[in-house]
């Protein structure tokens, strides 16, 4: 019987673009059923006690910044340190994420996180802007609807529900992967998520 993973992600996250697509290769290949479900950050975090990057502390800003060139070279995964669009607002993206999954399914919403992921950490695009999500669906074959359809009640109301789904999980942090109640928090504990999935 297959497992399936609560996939909590920030469309923002530089953690969650580093192990996203690893992530949706471990699933497959385990044959698991994946939850695509972005979450508000800015909702989660003054519940968990987590801070905004611009808050932090001076040191742990620039330990994440040693932390991210790390995981970039070791992953072979090439990455802005500082994007022309970022900080930037995720629920636009977060909400076409929904609406792509509602619309055309997980394997789609996944490809589509991994795109959105991509546009901010590699290829400088702002995410928070409906042109750039637009072209997004153009280069992946998906309806130009769901730009609409990420404006709706419905998609708004799942992606409260999310955020709440989230906080009452204990989730703090972008990505995060459930899996029977267990959680694993962060792309570098992915190798843990497999060996879930396998037993």
């Amino acid at each position: 019987m297959s497992k399936t993973v609560d996939y909590y992600l920030a469309p923002q996250s530089p953690w969650t673009y580093l192990g996203h697509q690893r992530f949706v290769q471990i699933a497959k290949a385990a044959g698991a059923t994946v939850r695509v479900m972005p979450m508000d950050l800015g909702q989660v975090f003054p519940i968990s006690g987590g801070l905004p990057l611009g808050k932090r502390a001076p040191q742990r800003q620039a330990y994440r910044l040693v932390e991210l060139t790390r995981f970039s070279k070791a992953l072979n995964l090439p990455l802005n340190l500082h994007p022309k669009f970022f900080p930037v607002a995720g629920d636009p993206a977060a909400r076409l994420i929904i609406a792509v999954d509602m619309h055309h399914g997980t394997e789609a919403a996944l490809a589509l996180t991994g795109a959105v992921l991509s546009a901010v950490w590699h290829e400088e695009r702002d995410i928070a802007d409906a042109t750039t999500l637009a072209a997004l669906l153009g280069e992946h074959q998906l309806d130009a609807s769901c730009l609409a359809l990420s404006s709706s009640p419905e998609v708004q109301a799942r992606y409260d529900s999310y955020t709440q789904s989230a906080i009452d999980t204990h989730v703090f942090g972008a990505p995060s992967y459930v899996i029977d109640g267990d959680m694993f928090w962060g792309q570098d504990r992915l190798d843990f998520v497999a060996q879930k999935l396998a037993s």
